[in-house]
């Protein structure tokens, strides 16, 4: 027998809600009118609550102004019965995705909070609305009074908090809706913040719904798409990022590309390659983005190499091939750029092309994404500031840089006061003090549009062979004018003259002072590279060696890893000391197994550690605390050998009282067990 169901009230509890909304004098609309296209387009298109495609229809809809003029879309969902307002996770968040990171479709459609988010995450992918109210609203009869009861549950879902939602305050009506009270409701909108934790983990789940989306995307791609070659599909995904995240410009905006402005035209100018490149154009040369001439003509022409093509702009069944990659990559990936992370997003979407575009072996084991954590302890150590001038001559995906940026970003929010100065000092980080080079020009790409997701810091990433072409000159805008960097991060390929140190010797002899941070392998530092190790100490010195845990590239990589820090412009002399810290328990435990969760955990005070380590390299021992006392050496290399960087403390051999205690005593408990022994056996008990 099916367990009794109490009748659902939701057409009275509907008709409660919209009551209050009348009466407010809101401009609502119902579940099967029409609010605008945008919205519309973006209900239909999004996942439905079943899980099918498209058909989303909140019960209740509309769009309210605040006293800027700004509209904020309002979404409302109504459920019938006694506990089906909203169902939070074990972290006491919303649920709206299962530990894959994908849809919780089976809470999606039974809760109403739940329900009004989904629709909320629809209007961040597929429009240019940042800020969304959810509203979810249930209740129940009383069966002895005939009383209707019912609850309201208000949450606030942004970019911001990449989807997840924030509730605001506690509710009795909707009367925060109304004119008079709407702008004092919005304040306490303003007034929410997410805690670190709570950030940690709603970046964790997005992440894993990404790499699950991408794997989706290229099988996809891969089995239905024929003809596109590996550098095809990198370009696709760029040029359907960049021409589709907009900039909301009160003067002079750019909407971002929609999948129904797609018209799989033969018509010479107007194919969908054509409409494309016309949004990245517009997009690379608003005057917010100040990037100069020559570098949008370089992305450009990049791309069009693949969006002009005749195969992918040919017309079958009505529609090109173009169109729909350029749909699949939207649908699958959308929401995880249009959100704005912060985390490095091309990071893990650059790891994920390399396990997925068929790229050789080698490349696969030499060239590794440095995780986000470790990023940021390379940039810490390389003492980044708002001043800084940052470089990176391997760049990747410019995870490094992102890292720095960051960094430098926090440390001016910091510091200047001035909302003028600091705007004028934010864009001046991202224009002048980030450089980066990257010979490959596919990878080259990402690292563009990583920084531009960022928040555009690409002027100066450059598609040039650091060790050959550069000369330590601006790329773009100030191409004679030096590069006056302070501070230099690298994750180099490991293939490289010397496991890479290659790079490291030629960037810090075009510096006059400063600091580095590198990760490097280990054999760099003992054997692999000793002439350029000894022409390094020539100009610079050694402050620190780090080894790192052997599993910190796990799936990728399985070599030992050390970060040596420097302090430019300074030889290295035989006193100098030198920090060794074993680093080999980070906090961390990582796992690479393909159906869990979560492959990297945090199990003993991990943030703590890595605080540590930048701390005992500056200060030295007094600032132990989680490593042990085995774990910090300080002691000294000849800068004339160039082999002996990885150091660990020595271990002293000499017995001490407490080990002459300890065999005196293991002697007499031996003693006494052979007396006892002997004297089981004259009693005869011992046979």
């Amino acid at each position: 027998m099916q367990d009794y169901m109490a009748q659902s009230v939701e057409p009275n509890i509907a008709d409660l809600a919209n009551g209050w909304l009348k009466e407010y004098n809101l401009p609502y609309k119902l579940e099967q009118e029409s609010l605008n296209r945008e919205i519309d387009n973006a209900l239909n298109e999004y996942w439905s609550k079943s899980g099918g495609s498209g058909g989303n229809r909140p019960d209740c809809k509309m769009l309210l102004k605040d006293k800027y003029g700004k509209e904020w879309p309002i979404l409302i969902e109504y459920k019938g019965h006694e506990g089906k307002l909203v169902k939070l996770d074990s972290f006491g968040q919303v649920t709206i995705s299962n530990a894959k990171g994908q849809p919780d479709f089976s809470t999606i459609k039974n809760y109403a909070v739940n329900g009004a988010i989904h629709y909320a995450n629809a209007l961040l992918h597929y429009t240019g609305y940042t800020d969304i109210i959810a509203i979810g609203m249930t209740g129940y009869r009383d069966e002895s009074s005939g009383k209707l009861h019912h609850e309201i549950g208000v949450y606030y879902v942004s970019k911001e908090n990449m989807g997840t939602g924030q509730k605001v305050g506690d509710y009795t009506d909707l009367s925060f809706l109304a004119h008079k009270h709407f702008n004092h409701f919005l304040e306490q909108v303003e007034a929410l913040s997410l805690t670190p934790a709570e950030i940690e983990r709603s970046k964790h789940m997005r992440e894993v719904g990404m790499k699950a989306s991408l794997k989706k995307l290229n099988n996809d791609i891969y089995q239905e798409e024929k003809g596109l070659s590996e550098n095809d599909r990198v370009y696709l995904v760029a040029a359907t990022i960049i021409s589709t995240l907009g900039i909301p410009d009160s003067n002079n905006p750019v909407r971002p590309l929609g999948k129904e402005e797609l018209k799989s035209s033969q018509e010479t100018g107007s194919s969908d390659g054509d409409i494309i490149l016309r949004k990245i154009r517009a997009f690379l040369s608003h005057p917010t983005k100040k990037i100069p001439q020559n570098k949008q003509d370089l992305i450009v022409r990049t791309l069009q190499n693949t969006l002009s093509t005749d195969n992918i702009n040919r017309t079958q069944n009505g529609e090109s091939q173009l169109r729909r990659v350029f749909n699949k990559i939207y649908d699958d990936i959308g929401i995880y750029y249009k959100i704005g992370l912060t985390t490095d997003f091309t990071g893990v979407l650059f790891n994920e092309m390399y396990s997925w575009l068929g790229f050789t072996q080698d490349k696969l084991n030499d060239v590794v994404i440095t995780p986000p954590y470790v990023a940021t302890l390379l940039v810490q150590l390389a003492r980044v500031n708002r001043d800084s001038y940052v470089w990176d001559f391997a760049t990747g995906s410019a995870g490094l840089l992102v890292a720095a940026m960051n960094e430098m970003l926090v440390d001016a929010k910091n510091n200047i006061k001035s909302p003028e100065e600091l705007a004028k000092k934010e864009a001046h980080i991202r224009c002048k003090q980030l450089l980066g080079l990257e010979i490959l020009s596919n990878v080259y790409m990402l690292a563009v549009l990583n920084m531009i997701l960022m928040g555009d810091g690409s002027s100066n990433i450059l598609n040039q062979d650091s060790l050959s072409d550069y000369e330590g000159n601006y790329g773009f805008g100030d191409e004679n004018k030096p590069f006056p960097a302070n501070a230099f991060v690298l994750n180099p390929p490991y293939s490289a003259p010397g496991n890479g140190m290659v790079f490291v010797e030629k960037a810090l002899s075009m510096m006059n002072t400063g600091y580095a941070a590198i990760i490097i392998q280990g054999s760099a530092g003992n054997s692999n590279a000793v002439t350029y190790n000894r022409n390094i100490l020539k100009r610079s010195t050694l402050l620190a060696s780090i080894k790192m845990p052997l599993d910190l590239f796990i799936g990728k990589s399985s070599v030992q890893t050390f970060i040596y820090v420097f302090r430019v412009g300074e030889a290295h002399q035989k006193d100098d000391t030198v920090r060794f810290i074993n680093f080999s328990n980070d906090g961390y435990k990582r796992t690479n197994r393909k159906k869990a969760s979560n492959n990297l955990r945090d199990i003993d005070h991990a943030r703590e550690r890595y605080a540590e380590v930048v701390d005992l390299v500056r200060f030295g021992r007094g600032k132990l605390q989680y490593l042990t006392e085995e774990d910090f050496y300080e002691g000294h290399i000849d800068p004339t050998k160039g082999d002996d960087w990885n150091q660990s403390a020595p271990i002293d051999t000499r017995p001490t009282l407490q080990d002459f205690k300890r065999t005196v005593a293991d002697y007499l408990s031996w003693e006494v067990s052979q007396i006892l022994k002997r004297q089981n056996g004259e009693d005869g008990l011992g046979k």
